[in-house]
């Protein structure tokens, strides 16, 4: 079928589907808050579409993930009213909503089916049992490794590897001589960058945030393992310059063929894979995130998902959009364009009982990963808080921004990781108690 068949196609199968929502949308134009990855890209392709089905235009406003987040929350909590629909998290959705400052999504269609929502998803997207974000796709984290390279190695990579093992692997993979690094990951600061990627991996090495007295927990001998192995493994088999690095750059160095491992979202797994985007497409596995044997791995969950403002003049036409961009329609709509690999993952529980879906090859490991992360259990000792890369209160965008920079420097060599550690030890303590803890 050609692309403009298939839009057609899926254009009448929307049109005569009775979704109430866009029966009832008026001509209007909506804005569009979101990040630069390559999911959300894709979905603005496809924006033609619905404005053709519902009269509703769209702009979009498309910056990069640390921008995006300062972004939405400067506009929300002065209730700018710069957007419509924002892209937002499992961090900003329950206390936004507990603010009273989103829209509450408890009246999408019985079409839309919200209960096919995985659990995971919609209970990080709530508050107080309702739904304020629905998921455009839904991640962990996941070891993704150049099979070709493993087996020039000598080394077999298990389904639920350890970090001893993956530092060994990524020694025995590294040639500085064909600019492969053994190695890519998130150093860059920003409390989704390269905070989320360490804090889920100190979980791992028995580290926590805080205390249960709300106690800051940097100075401890968790946190300096955690970041020592870090920025050993790194500066051994890393990339030049990966202090710096965050999502996106790590994707186009693994693309490029220059990592033999790279340990991230799972979402990446449809770019690696495909043959477009991807020189190493055919030589891809995956395998669970490391632990260390203390019963944690180092995996996140995580949600990119439309949030309304309650600032907006605009809600049934927001409404609409979330509707057709989050629905099974969309996810078929893509699969008929571009595959099945290349749909929005971690979403939905219907999209992991298709047969279809099932025959991807990193379809169960995302599942799996997905369903290992549990927010409320996240760490080695016991917390105060909800959230396995995030601590699930206002106070810790802030902080962990801060935290993040001191991490950075210290993998840039501008300082040691026991100075950084003290300045995130101070900066923590500092914040929360002038916040009241």
């Amino acid at each position: 079928m050609s692309f403009r068949s298939a839009l057609c196609a899926a254009s009448m199968l929307a049109l005569t589907s009775g979704t109430a929502a866009f029966a009832d949308a008026h001509s209007a134009t909506i804005t569009i808050a979101t990040v630069n990855n390559g999911d959300m890209i894709r979905m603005q392709g496809y924006t033609d579409q619905f404005t053709a089905e519902t009269g509703i235009a769209v702009e979009w406003v498309t910056l990069e993930e640390n921008v995006l987040r300062q972004r939405v929350t400067t506009d929300i909590t002065t209730n700018g009213g710069q957007f419509d629909i924002m892209t937002i998290g499992m961090y900003e959705t329950p206390i936004w909503g507990a603010n009273g400052w989103l829209v509450p999504l408890d009246d999408l269609s019985e079409e839309y089916n919200v209960g096919d929502i995985l659990p995971a998803m919609a209970g990080g997207l709530s508050y107080d049992g309702t739904l304020y974000a629905a998921p455009f796709y839904g991640e962990s984290s996941m070891v993704m490794y150049r099979t070709d390279l493993m087996e020039a190695a000598g080394l077999e990579m298990p389904d639920d590897p350890t970090w001893e093992f993956i530092a060994e692997a990524v020694a025995a993979m590294t040639d500085r001589d064909a600019d492969i690094n053994g190695i890519c990951l998130r150093g860059k600061a920003g409390w989704g960058e390269g905070g989320a990627f360490i804090t889920a991996m100190s979980n791992s090495f028995g580290a926590r945030w805080f205390d249960e007295d709300w106690n800051a927990q940097f100075d401890t001998e968790e946190w300096a393992n955690t970041l020592n192995f870090f920025k050993d493994m790194m500066d051994a088999s890393g990339p030049a310059g990966y202090a710096t690095n965050g999502f996106n750059e790590n994707l186009s160095l693994f693309n490029q063929g220059k990592c033999g491992m790279w340990i991230d979202a799972t979402v990446a797994a449809s770019f690696v894979t495909n043959p477009e985007d991807s020189e190493v497409a055919d030589s891809v596995g995956f395998a669970l995130a490391p632990d260390n044997g203390l019963g944690k791995r180092s995996n996140w969950l995580w949600a990119w998902a439309l949030a309304v403002p309650a600032g907006t003049q605009q809600v049934a036409e927001a409404k609409t959009f979330i509707e057709w961009a989050t629905s099974t329609d969309y996810i078929e709509l893509v699969a008929a364009n571009e595959g099945w690999a290349n749909v929005p993952p971690g979403a939905r529980t219907s999209l992991y009982e298709n047969p279809n879906y099932q025959a991807v090859p990193f379809a169960q490991m995302t599942l799996d990963s997905i369903l290992s992360a549990d927010p409320n259990d996240s760490t080695v000792l016991p917390t105060p808080y909800v959230g396995v890369q995030f601590a699930a209160i206002p106070e810790f965008a802030g902080i962990a921004s801060q935290v993040s920079q001191e991490f950075s420097a210290a993998y840039a060599g501008q300082q040691t990781i026991e100075e950084a550690l003290e300045k995130a030890q101070a900066i923590t303590t500092e914040e929360m108690e002038a916040a009241g803890y």
